[in-house]
């Protein structure tokens, strides 16, 4: 993928991006430090912060002093297998100072862009029934045309058995957000900069993740109980660390169930992608359960509720909240000043949202 090209990953959980040559590096490098400034307090630029990967300033190697590189949060951390998109957005791949040279090479890369407002630039995809991921150059996007293009980007989406609309559903409603931001700032213009997806492509990642959660005692189960699906066992104290946005939660439930299984499906099932069905065995109960990752009142009765709500009560509300996804504008080499709405911009934001509400409603 061309434009990871100078990327390196630092084990402290940060990117390295290398600065590009002049203007354009420079350039970058004073965009993040305008919005990243400790004593910055414009509302548009502090709320902008929200879309950008976090930024931690610059670093050379001693080796080459002069190297310079931008140190950025690294957005795909968090997730086990992560699926990941860059699409550059925008009428214009140009700016406004560019050369007729430059201008005719751009205009000649994506002849489309102006009518589409997006191009795909490259994807790496998780396919679950492979164990493999699938990548596309950005031949790959610059081959979409008007009428290929939902197809074009569905395959995104598609994780070799399904296609996963949780995830269309949330990166719709992250690229809502950047577009109100949008709308509401006639500060800065962007030219040739991207918005990166990523989302978590593998099946052990539904609400509960076997990574956050502890257990007393882990051990087989007769093979007949569920196929296909990982099965945890909890004796007596029974711990859940359920990790969110804001930090882990904790919740204990007490000697009130003697097993407790929980355990999710392929998470790419047919009917629910993020999937968790829990089995509760208790002397009087042999209840099956399943729900979209959320567990509310009217999917449970008898005396169990009480339990289960405490271990499931910090499980997101909206089964929209499920899908792990992450959408963040990155590529700052060609940002201007400017007193106008970036209606390139926005065309392409609202382009690209019509195509993912397209991809969702078919």
């Amino acid at each position: 993928n061309a434009s990871l090209v100078g990327i390196l990953q630092h084990p402290d959980g940060t990117v390295l991006k290398q600065l590009q040559p002049p203007p354009r590096g420079p350039r970058e490098q004073e965009f993040y430090n305008k919005v990243y400034d400790s004593d910055c307090c414009d509302r548009i630029l502090l709320e902008l912060r929200e879309y950008l990967p976090k930024y931690f300033g610059v670093w050379s190697p001693p080796t080459a002093p002069n190297d310079t590189y931008l140190k950025l949060e690294d957005v795909t951390r968090k997730f086990n297998k992560p699926c990941i998109m860059d699409v550059k957005i925008g009428q214009k791949s140009y700016d406004p100072y560019a050369s007729a040279e430059k201008i005719q090479q751009q205009v000649s890369k994506y002849p489309l862009m102006e009518e589409i407002g997006f191009l795909v630039l490259g994807m790496r995809v998780y396919h679950v029934s492979s164990d493999s991921y699938e990548t596309q150059n950005q031949h790959y996007g610059r081959s979409l045309t008007k009428e290929t293009v939902k197809d074009g980007i569905s395959k995104f989406f598609h994780s070799g058995y399904c296609l996963r609309k949780d995830v269309v559903a949330a990166s719709i409603q992250k690229v809502e957000k950047i577009l109100e931001w949008f709308e509401g700032q006639t500060q800065l213009n962007f030219y040739a900069s991207s918005l990166l997806f990523v989302y978590e492509g593998s099946c052990q990642a539904t609400t509960v993740r076997l990574s956050d959660v502890t257990l007393a005692e882990k051990r087989r189960v007769p093979k007949g109980l569920l196929s296909g699906g990982d099965v945890l066992e909890y004796n007596n104290n029974i711990h859940v660390i359920n990790s969110t946005e804001n930090g882990k939660i904790e919740a204990s439930v007490g000697k009130g169930l003697s097993k407790f299984y929980a355990l999710h499906k392929k998470s790419c099932s047919k009917r629910h992608h993020s999937q968790l069905s829990l089995k509760v065995e208790d002397s009087e109960q042999d209840n099956v359960w399943k729900s979209s990752t959320c567990i509310t009142q009217e999917h449970l009765n008898g005396n169990v509720l009480p339990q289960l709500e405490k271990v499931f009560y910090h499980m997101p509300a909206e089964p929209k909240e499920s899908a792990k996804v992450e959408v963040r504008m990155i590529d700052f080499a060609h940002v201007f000043p400017s007193n106008t709405k970036d209606e390139g911009y926005i065309y392409g934001l609202k382009n690209l949202i019509t195509v993912l509400q397209n991809i969702l409603d078919n």
